[in-house]
């Protein structure tokens, strides 16, 4: 294995009972052989699943099932402490339940709260219970905390059942640590030097966003290194006259945050816009303005992209034969033609071939039933439907309401969610589409 970041780190890996425990072993094993020193915390559900013999066989180290009784007087607090790094795979329903609530009744959820490193669950848990209102709620109450968390796949689950729940592979949650423990590291270096720094020197909120936008994009090793992505943002304009256009509310700040988050997982952006929200260094941006300019746009790179994310309100119609000087108000209302733009989306997911096809889908009512149709008419393989015409949800706002539709008919019902943690989701679910390809 190439000289890994992780060398020299102290992880704590957490172990929660369900059957994909024994997929734990595993990612011991490539943390070990990275260089790491590795401590794992079972609790006694994940004891019926894999024995903790296992763990210290890997490790060198016992492996830790017990709060009290055990020869280390203090377990939790001194693994807390000293971890790097504190991962828990498979995390079940139930802990992430206790981890929302801070609970603390094992040593795990003691390790949990006696902890500064940073934390990293990979989710697993069959699909009705991935699918609940409360586990969702329990989800964003620890992103809110701070917790990184690599969502479930889908495949084949327990029982012969296929569906949302699956266990991240290994190889995927090793990756997704190596790039929380690299950008760890770029933030304490960071502060290291600023601490040196000019104390009159300060940086607006605007320009601390952006900062945040373009972290770590050719340093931080991500789930989508390499990886070719085009992302569409904003509302295109369909000119009237030589003044006037026909749009929408699209403020184009969606786009824009999954470009950045993208750029921060490794992968090669490229921005086809109608507007600039912030610099995103490392990103080829391609300003356009019509549907028109759109599509030729994405039309001329799609063959090279591994990913396309349309995020952009394309409209639907334009004028048939805009006016190349302003319509004057004293010569009267005159009637205007419109005639459909292409449909870019549809058009793509006829040509598409690898390529991993994100669509959105910007609706006022019945957005589960009108995103599920998309996904099939327009042949994707995720569609984004969001509630728009709401105060808390959709064009110019920092939420969304949003619902996944994906290829298999499948519905996932997000809530509300800040979109930046919304281009987190889309990110990890794009991540997993293409190691599946």
């Amino acid at each position: 294995m190439p000289d890994s970041v992780l060398r020299g780190s102290h992880i704590v890996l957490g172990v929660a009972g369900g059957v994909a425990a024994y997929k734990a072993a595993s990612l011991c094993r490539l943390f070990v052989k990275a260089g790491a020193e590795v401590e794992v915390v079972l609790t006694l559900e994940a004891c019926e699943f894999i024995r903790p013999l296992t763990f210290t066989a890997l490790t060198g180290f016992p492996a830790h099932t017990q709060l009290f009784g055990a020869s280390d007087p203090v377990p939790h607090t001194r693994l807390g402490q000293s971890a790097d790094l504190l991962v828990v795979a498979p995390t079940t329903a139930h802990l992430l339940a206790r981890a929302a609530h801070g609970l603390a009744d094992d040593l795990l959820s003691n390790v949990l709260l006696a902890t500064r490193a940073p934390v990293v669950f990979a989710l697993a848990m069959h699909t009705e219970m991935w699918e609940q209102s409360v586990v969702q709620r329990n989800l964003r109450q620890v992103r809110a905390d701070g917790i990184k968390v690599i969502e479930p796949g889908v495949g084949e689950l327990v029982g012969g059942d296929v569906g949302s729940g699956r266990l991240a592979e290994p190889e995927k949650i090793f990756a997704f640590c190596e790039g929380i423990f690299s950008e760890e590291t770029e933030k304490k270096q960071a502060c290291s030097k600023g601490s040196n720094a000019d104390a009159g020197e300060e940086r607006t909120s605007a320009q601390a966003a952006t900062a945040l936008l373009c972290r770590g994009s050719s340093e931080v090793a991500g789930d989508l290194a390499g990886r070719n992505i085009l992302v569409t943002a904003g509302g295109t304009r369909e000119p009237v006259d030589a003044v006037r256009f026909l749009g929408n509310r699209s403020s184009g700040k969606m786009g824009h945050v999954i470009a950045g988050e993208a750029l921060r997982r490794g992968a090669h952006v490229t921005l086809v816009a109608t507007c600039v929200l912030a610099s995103l260094p490392g990103v080829e941006f391609v300003r356009v303005e019509t549907a028109e300019e759109m599509a030729a746009a994405v039309f001329s790179r799609f063959a090279e992209m591994d990913v396309v994310v349309m995020a952009a309100a394309v409209a639907d119609f334009r004028p048939a034969a805009p006016a190349d000087r302003k319509l004057k108000k004293e010569a009267g209302l005159s009637r205007i033609e419109l005639v459909p733009t292409v449909d870019i989306l549809k058009t793509l997911g006829e040509r598409k071939k690898t390529q991993f096809l994100v669509g959105f889908a910007a609706e006022t009512e019945q957005v589960c039933e009108n995103g599920a149709k998309k996904v099939r008419s327009k042949n994707l393989d995720l569609l984004v439907a969001n509630l728009v015409g709401v105060t808390d949800s959709g064009f110019g706002t920092d939420t969304n309401r949003a619902w996944f539709c994906s290829a298999d008919g499948s519905v996932q019902d997000l809530g509300l969610l800040l979109k930046t943690e919304l281009s987190v989701r889309i990110c990890d679910r794009i991540a997993d589409g293409m190691c599946r390809r």
